[in-house]
């Protein structure tokens, strides 16, 4: 039986083992921000078999009231805890292998990705190329959500960091901050969800769709690691951290880093969103 530990998985890999009836939960993770029921429309249409959903807003964020004076991302974590009983619900223990996809070149997926990380997962991984990759295959597909067994998740240590605002604001000029916008955005030339345009003082701009062919599938490793240590120069990836507008389309450039191998990075989960919330904090245009 093959584990699930690699980044990535193929459509035919993934193929296999589903025939072969290999314990594997699947999530579709598709979303969109400017119409948040989209993802949800589309998994309803047609799914991977045996696929269950994660919606970003009610499952992979927690949209709680903040706390008075601290303000919070467009998608802030849930707690750990909560998460794991998400999980539990949909039929996933601390055990289970788990494949996640999206429709949008793993940017959601990546986001799953992580948080499972996050709760010490070990044996979970991401469909390259997604919805679209697995079509290409011929993969069968369905309609009708499968059954469910509920199951209690344990949450283990985390195989990921995160860092908050105030820690990340002592530590800029240290870090390597990568920011994962498009380019236009992470200038402050356009903002088009959050209030304030820039980015946060001496972060790179990694957008995370330059991770991708034109397939929508992952570039090699090799590409991937050429890419990115001009960025980290002689730092380690443990002192990179990597954000973007609310702490989603970060987690794909975590992914591409740990395809690179070079895991270690960190998240600011809160990210531009929650940064230029509090007028206290700077920002940098240009």
């Amino acid at each position: 039986m093959m584990t699930l530990t690699t980044p990535l998985i193929t459509a035919t890999a993934l193929a296999e083992r589903l025939a072969a009836a290999e314990p594997t939960r699947v999530f579709d993770a598709s979303f969109d921000l400017t119409d948040p029921e989209a993802g949800r429309r589309a998994f309803d249409a047609g799914h991977l078999p045996g696929a269950q959903y994660l919606d970003l807003n009610r499952d992979l964020a927690d949209h709680a009231a903040p706390r008075a004076g601290r303000p919070r991302g467009r998608h802030p974590l849930p707690a750990r805890e909560a998460f794991a009983n998400t999980l539990g619900r949909l039929g996933v223990d601390e055990a289970t292998p788990v494949v996640l996809y999206d429709r949008s070149g793993g940017m959601y997926a990546a986001r799953a990705w992580w948080m499972l990380r996050w709760l010490g997962h070990l044996e979970v991984t991401v469909l390259d190329g997604g919805w679209s990759a697995w079509l290409a295959a011929g993969g069968a597909t369905e309609t009708a959500a499968g059954p469910v067994t509920p199951r209690a998740y344990r949450p283990g240590n985390p195989l990921v960091s995160s860092i908050d605002a105030d820690a990340l604001q002592r530590d800029l000029g240290r870090l390597c901050l990568i920011d994962a916008r498009a380019p236009e955005r992470f200038r402050g030339e356009v903002e088009p969800l959050d209030p304030v345009a820039g980015h946060i003082p001496g972060a790179l701009n990694r957008p995370f769709k330059d991770n991708l062919d034109a397939t929508g599938r992952f570039l090699p490793a090799p590409q991937l690691r050429a890419a990115f240590e001009p960025l980290l120069g002689d730092r380690p990836a443990a002192a990179v951290v990597h954000q973007c507008g609310s702490g989603v389309s970060a987690c794909h450039n975590l992914l591409a880093m740990e395809i690179a191998g070079l895991p270690g990075a960190a998240l600011y989960p809160g990210s531009w969103s929650e940064w230029c919330a509090d007028p206290a904090r700077p920002v940098a245009r240009g």
